[in-house]
């Protein structure tokens, strides 16, 4: 692991990872709209530094979810919009890998997402990006790449839920930390990766200038978890 997703996992206890934040990826899985922000939390131990391989566990239809995350610099318990901001110590492109066909299995019968996000190396990660070298983060475009074929390519100015709220809602419930990550959630486009594919990201404000692009290569896990039917 390197240095970056070293120190995120070092010093971060959590990724909080809201879901369902852009209606174009809620409408392609057929979800409903959320009222609040919804999240569900992933372990430390699934980041992965850009240049790592993404294990595909067997029997795993894995989808990639580019997101924007934010990097918790002062911890904060039930913390308003106004000051939302200064919780923030800066940001981080990252991918939400998910189980797909493990998801929709345990959403049939009701049951928790936990392992459907949790695998090592299902948090794939780039740098820190300081919060003072991005003027908005609602005016930043995330994309994606397959193979090097656009599967994504999104703005944050479509988050149903901006980050101001995000930080106040979860903060109402459960304490955020120095170092947590929230995912802020996925624009449209997700889709599969398996092994031998090649993924590229990239986050660039409104100008067009890139502020990070990660490189990941997808392998077959060999060990571990079988997922059947």
């Amino acid at each position: 692991m390197s240095s970056i997703a070293s120190q995120f996992a070092r010093h971060g206890r959590k990724i909080v990872a809201i879901g369902r934040n852009y209606s174009e990826h809620i409408k392609e899985l057929g979800n409903t709209r959320p009222k609040e922000p919804f999240f569900f939390l992933k372990p430390t131990t699934s980041y992965v530094s850009s240049g790592g391989n993404i294990e595909i566990p067997r029997g795993i239809l894995a989808h990639h979810e580019v997101e924007l995350g934010l990097v918790i610099g002062k911890s904060g318990r039930e913390i308003s919009q106004e000051a939302a901001e200064s919780h923030i110590a800066g940001y981080a492109l990252a991918i939400d890998m998910t189980a797909r066909n493990m998801q929709e299995e345990v959403k049939k019968k009701g049951l928790p997402w936990s392992a459907v996000k949790g695998f090592d190396t299902f948090t794939p990660i780039g740098k820190f990006i300081p919060k003072s070298t991005v003027l908005d983060p609602h005016e930043l475009r995330l994309s994606l790449k397959v193979n090097g074929i656009t599967k994504q390519d999104g703005t944050t100015a479509d988050m149903i839920f901006r980050i101001p709220q995000l930080i106040e809602h979860i903060s109402s419930i459960m304490t955020l930390e120095e170092g947590d990550l929230v995912l802020t959630g996925t624009p449209s486009g997700v889709g599969p990766v398996v092994p031998g594919d090649n993924v590229e990201c990239a986050v660039a404000d409104a100008s067009g200038k890139v502020l990070d692009a990660i490189d990941f290569t997808a392998v077959a896990r060999t060990g571990g978890y079988l997922f059947k039917l």
